[in-house]
C-alpha cells in the first residue's frame, strides 16, 4: 500500500504533465485553421458534461465550516471569478498562444506564485520578505533575459504580443486565486472548483456564440478530436488529480512538485511539436523556476510554522 503522502505526489506529478498537455493540444488544434475563441469553446463544450456530473456528486460535500455557511454574496463573488479565473484567463492564453512557442507559454505561465506575492502585499499590505525578493529578482531577471532574446532579438512577428496575452492569463489567475482563498473556505475546493468552471463554460458560451455563431460546427473530426482529448486529460482528469494531491500531500507540496510543468511541457512540444528550445530559454527558465520554487519552499515552511 503506498503512504497517502506518496501517493499524493504521485498524483500532482501527473497532474502537472496533463495540464502541460494543454498547451500541445491546442498548438495542434491552431494546425487546422481554428481560432482562439472557438478552440477555447470546443474545450469548454467537451468539459462541461464531466463538471456537471461532478457538480452533482459533490452538492453534499459537508462545508468547511457548518455554522458559517454561504450566502447570496459569497455565491456572486464566486460568479466573478470564475469568470476572471477560468474565463478571462484562458481566452488570454489561448490567444497567446496563436503566436508564442508552448516552451515560452509555460515559462511565463509559471511565475503566477511570484504575482501572487506581489498583489498580496500591494492590496493586503503584506510585507514581502528577503527570501522572498530574492526570489522575486531571479523569476523576473529570467523573464527579462527570456524576454531580450526571444522578443528583442529573433524579430519573431507578434511574439511580444503574445508573450503580453499570456502575462495577462497569469496575472487574472493570480487574482482568481488570491480572491478564492476565502470563499474555498467556505464552500469546499471541490466544490468550489466545480462551480467556478461551470460559470467559465457559460462565459465562454455566450463569448463563442456571439463572436462565431455556428462555426464551431463546421470544422474537422481530428479537431474534435483534439479538442476532447484537451477537455479529458488537461481539463477534467488534470484538475480531479490536483485535488486529490493537495487533500493527499498538502497544497505546498503539489506546487512545488508541478513545478516539473515548464519541463514536461518543453518536453511534449519537441516531440509533438518539433519545436526546439534555445540557450536563453534554458538560462531563463533554470532561473525562474529557482525563483518559484524558493517562493514554494518559503511558503511550505510558513504553513508548517504556523500549525506547529
Amino acid at each position: 500500500m503506498i503512504p497517502k503522502k506518496y501517493l499524493g505526489a504521485i498524483y500532482a506529478f501527473i497532474a502537472a504533465i496533463c495540464f502541460s498537455s494543454k498547451a500541445i493540444l491546442v498548438k495542434l488544434v491552431y494546425q487546422y485553421n481554428v481560432d482562439a475563441v472557438s478552440s477555447l469553446t470546443l474545450r469548454m463544450a467537451f468539459s462541461m458534461p464531466f463538471f456537471l456530473v461532478l457538480a452533482w456528486v459533490y452538492r453534499n460535500d459537508p462545508y468547511p465550516i457548518p455554522e458559517n455557511k454561504p450566502k447570496k454574496v459569497d455565491y456572486f463573488a464566486l460568479v466573478v471569478l470564475g469568470i476572471i479565473g477560468y474565463y478571462l484567463s484562458s481566452l488570454f492564453d489561448f490567444m497567446g498562444l496563436q503566436y508564442i512557442s508552448t516552451g515560452l507559454e509555460r515559462l511565463i505561465v509559471f511565475i503566477y506564485p511570484t504575482l501572487v506575492v506581489i498583489i498580496a502585499a500591494i492590496i493586503f499590505k503584506r510585507r514581502i520578505q528577503a527570501f522572498e525578493i530574492l526570489s522575486l529578482s531571479l523569476t523576473y531577471i529570467g523573464i527579462l533575459f527570456i524576454f531580450y532574446h526571444d522578443i528583442l532579438l529573433s524579430h519573431k512577428p507578434n511574439t511580444a504580443l503574445g508573450a503580453f496575452y499570456v502575462f495577462l492569463s497569469t496575472l487574472t489567475y493570480a487574482f482568481y486565486l488570491i480572491g478564492s482563498e476565502k470563499y474555498i473556505g467556505k464552500l469546499g475546493s471541490r466544490r468550489y472548483t466545480t462551480y467556478a468552471m461551470l460559470v467559465s463554460t457559460v462565459a465562454v458560451f455566450i463569448h463563442g456564440f456571439m463572436s462565431n455563431g455556428n462555426k464551431i460546427f463546421d470544422f474537422t473530426w481530428e479537431v474534435y478530436a483534439l479538442s476532447s482529448l484537451m477537455a479529458l486529460i488537461s481539463t477534467v482528469i488534470a484538475s480531479l488529480l490536483l485535488s486529490e494531491a493537495i487533500k493527499l500531500a498538502g497544497s505546498s507540496k503539489a506546487s512545488i512538485i508541478g513545478s516539473i510543468g515548464p519541463v514536461a511541457t518543453i518536453t511534449l512540444s519537441y516531440f509533438f511539436l518539433n519545436e526546439i528550445i534555445t540557450f536563453a530559454e534554458i538560462c531563463g527558465g533554470l532561473l525562474i523556476l529557482a525563483g518559484v520554487l524558493m517562493v514554494s519552499i518559503y511558503k511550505n515552511k510558513k504553513a508548517e510554522n504556523g500549525k506547529s
